[in-house]
């Protein structure tokens, strides 16, 4: 005689999916184990093992391991994220209190407002001799000359009032700077650094924290030489 089997007394039943089970929607920790569901999984695991060959205690103890380290590697996630965020909101909040100020900046171009000098850095890798400071226009026209004299290794300032060689005020706009003098019995031309005012911050983006500077355009953070408390 053949006695029917009843599902419910089978330990295996809990692991099939049957169609008279209720249709649920998924939440978001549906595709990852809990504690609850690992203990579960060992339960089975323990009640169908063979009795003649029960798991060792170091298979038991190597997968409660490794369920420990994955979900510690989540949850470390998780807060790195969260750190990542709280990170971000505070560069944002430094940025900030760059508007207003100046930043000296890799760029041989610098903007006259019509009032603030134009100022910026000359960089010599040597003593170099009759250095002079050239100031053109968009044109491309050389509009005024400033004479450095002989200069020491390092990094020197320059200021150009907005004036050209007949002393006559120039109007707003880009000015590019260009440096030159003589090493060694030879012409040479000179790094030219400018100094540009923040007028606002951009923060989040692949690129980080960036400046947007008056008149000059867009720089990243990461690429600002010097902050100064602000113009003139």
């Amino acid at each position: 005689m053949v006695n029917n089997v009843n599902n419910n007394s089978n330990p295996l039943s809990d692991l099939f999916w049957t169609p008279e089970e209720e249709a649920r929607g998924a939440t978001k920790d549906d595709s990852r184990l809990g504690q609850e569901d690992f203990f579960k999984l060992l339960t089975q695991q323990l009640s169908m093992q063979d009795p003649t060959k029960p798991v060792e205690n170091d298979q038991m103890i190597a997968q409660m391991t490794n369920f420990t380290m994955a979900e510690g590697i989540t949850g470390l996630s998780e807060q790195f994220k969260e750190f990542a965020s709280s990170m971000t909101s505070n560069q944002a909040l430094q940025a900030s209190t760059l508007v207003g100020r100046q930043v000296l900046i890799p760029s041989d171009v610098g903007y006259f407002d019509g009032n603030q000098s134009v100022e910026g850095m000359i960089a010599t890798d040597q003593t170099t001799q009759n250095v002079t400071i050239r100031i053109e226009n968009e044109a491309g026209q050389v509009v005024r000359t400033l004479d450095m004299g002989t200069l020491p290794a390092g990094q020197h300032r320059y200021s150009w009032d907005g004036m050209n060689d007949n002393g006559e005020p120039l109007p707003p706009g880009d000015y590019k700077i260009a440096a030159n003098g003589r090493v060694g019995g030879s012409s040479e031309d000179l790094i030219a650094l400018t100094y540009a005012n923040v007028e606002s911050v951009s923060t989040g983006g692949q690129r980080g924290i960036v400046l947007n500077l008056e008149s000059i355009g867009r720089i990243d953070l990461k690429d600002v030489i010097q902050i100064t408390n602000g113009k003139g």
